[in-house]
């Protein structure tokens, strides 16, 4: 028998999420703040819920996808939060990207009221949420990931069960690093190869063909040379993710001078107004101090 689930935060990402599993023919009860979205999910088939609460008390599998550690700490533990109609059985699966701390205090907080824990954040943007194509990074215990695997492999490709609770939010924060600098290194590439008048399309195909090949080349890199910077993951979440990234670095004395800039280019972003695009537009800032633009001039 299907789990009835539960999903709070129908936003960019969890609309689509939430979507597959209305598809897929799960009962859906959904929650969002923000009263448009949740009536979006309604639209498709969802049922409707004035709170984390009753998203908790109406079902037995409650997924959250929300932009911080404060918004999940919240939606588990605050005033009308999962944590009011806890009970023995319940699960709850945190699919946000938070602080790896944050994850195992929630785990241990609900773990007190007998809810089984995950924490299960996801790469991929929204055209993989859409697509239903997530790489799904899994913290807890096995026999739990196990149970609700059937439910990822709705939502995501790739699904790894990375080790104990927490686990799952440190593999993301190793992920974040490595989209920062693949972006940033694609940004810096065509920035200099425009400079020297050389159209950012032919420096995207030969990098496309070779070694410095990536996946976030191939998803964005064409966007990115016409200047189309609508986001499938706004760049002031990405600064967010850093933030959690560096704090956690300084926890374990780990240096990350990659990353320190990274963090410090992304701050840039939102200075300069830009923290609602794509964060693919981590080029605009390179581009700002070179003084010029690397757009294509082909078709």
């Amino acid at each position: 028998m299907k789990p009835k689930i539960g999903f709070v935060g129908v936003g960019i990402m969890g609309y689509h999420m939430a979507s597959h599993l209305l598809d897929a023919g799960y009962e859906v009860v959904a929650y969002d703040v923000f009263e448009e979205m949740l009536k979006k999910i309604v639209a498709k088939g969802a049922e409707g819920a004035s709170s984390c609460k009753e998203v908790a008390a109406k079902t037995d599998l409650v997924i959250s996808m929300v932009p911080d550690s404060p918004d999940v700490e919240k939606v588990a533990l605050g005033a009308e939060g999962i944590i009011e109609a806890a009970r023995e059985g319940l699960i709850y699966v945190d699919m946000s990207t938070i602080a790896p701390g944050v994850a195992v205090k929630v785990a241990e907080e609900l773990g007190k009221k007998g809810v089984r824990c995950l924490d299960a954040p996801v790469s991929g943007g929204e055209s993989g949420a859409m697509n239903a194509a997530l790489s799904i990074m899994v913290g807890g215990p096995e026999d739990l990931f196990n149970e609700v695997l059937p439910v990822f492999e709705i939502m995501g490709k790739t699904v790894t069960l990375c080790g104990d609770n927490g686990a799952g939010q440190t593999v993301k924060a190793c992920n974040q690093i490595q989209v920062a600098l693949n972006f940033i290194g694609m940004a810096e590439a065509f920035v200099l190869g425009a400079k020297a008048n050389v159209d950012p399309a032919i420096i995207l195909k030969v990098l496309s063909g070779g070694y410095a090949q990536t996946r976030v080349m191939d998803a964005r890199g064409p966007k990115l040379i016409r200047g189309e910077f609508e986001p499938g993951f706004k760049s002031k979440f990405h600064l967010k993710d850093l933030n959690i990234i560096m704090e956690t670095a300084k926890e374990l004395n780990v240096p990350l001078p990659c990353t320190a800039v990274a963090r410090q280019l992304f701050n840039a972003m939102i200075a300069s107004g830009r923290g609602d695009l794509d964060h693919s537009a981590v080029i605009n800032i390179i581009e700002d101090l070179a003084k010029i633009e690397a757009r294509t001039s082909l078709e």
